[in-house]
């Protein structure tokens, strides 16, 4: 566990690492599971050390819309701005591929901040980093037409993933836009007449 945490951490000096170890909790999370709710307190920030969580917002009706995935070296940044704060979550986290993380306790928070200044870069990089992302998803919003946001959607899961063969539904996909199957379906097999996807059942696959 500590050469695989400090492979996936490698900014963390040596003694943020034997406390991150010492005193985080290691919890394993299956695919599906709930993680963070809105309007729920934060107690941990979590670090994802394997597998993926998907952060989005969910309405009144349960429509939800996607912001970003968490993959491993990476940490919820919302989590730790409402841990700071002691303020409820106004995201929801779901994991969505079985992953293992670590939960650093609130109280260690705001001591690493003063104590490591690897932790201080890194919660501080991780920000700039998650803030950067939600501004991406603001512009596809604002700027672009419905199959231009579905291309941007799909390059960023093949990017984020480091795999053209993206494994999800197209229920998922128009869940994440906020837009329906059958809209989300007519545009993909648009795409697969000008040859940017290539339909299969349970996945699809970018050809550009």
């Amino acid at each position: 566990m500590v050469s695989r945490t400090q492979t996936l951490f490698p900014s963390f000096d040596s003694s943020l690492l034997k406390n991150i170890l010492e005193r985080s909790t290691v919890v394993e999370a299956k695919a599906g599971t709930v993680l963070m709710r809105t309007g729920q307190y934060i107690k941990n920030t979590v670090l994802v050390s394997r597998g993926k969580i998907k952060i989005y917002r969910e309405d009144d009706e349960g429509k939800e819309f996607f912001m970003y995935y968490l993959l491993p070296g990476q940490a919820c940044a919302i989590s730790m701005i409402c841990a700071t704060k002691s303020e409820k979550s106004q995201i929801m986290a779901k994991v969505v591929e079985d992953a293992e993380l670590i939960m650093v306790p609130l109280q260690l928070m705001g001591k690493w901040m003063t104590d490591h200044k690897s932790w201080y870069e890194f919660v501080v990089d991780t920000y700039r980093s998650r803030f950067e992302e939600v501004l991406t998803v603001i512009d596809s919003i604002a700027f672009r037409s419905m199959d231009e946001r579905l291309e941007f959607y799909l390059n960023r899961n093949a990017e984020t993933n480091q795999t053209n063969d993206i494994q999800i539904s197209h229920q998922e996909i128009a869940n994440d836009l906020s837009s329906s199957r059958e809209v989300i379906s007519r545009l993909l097999k648009k795409m697969e007449q000008r040859g940017f996807v290539k339909l299969h059942r349970s996945h699809i696959e970018l050809l550009k």
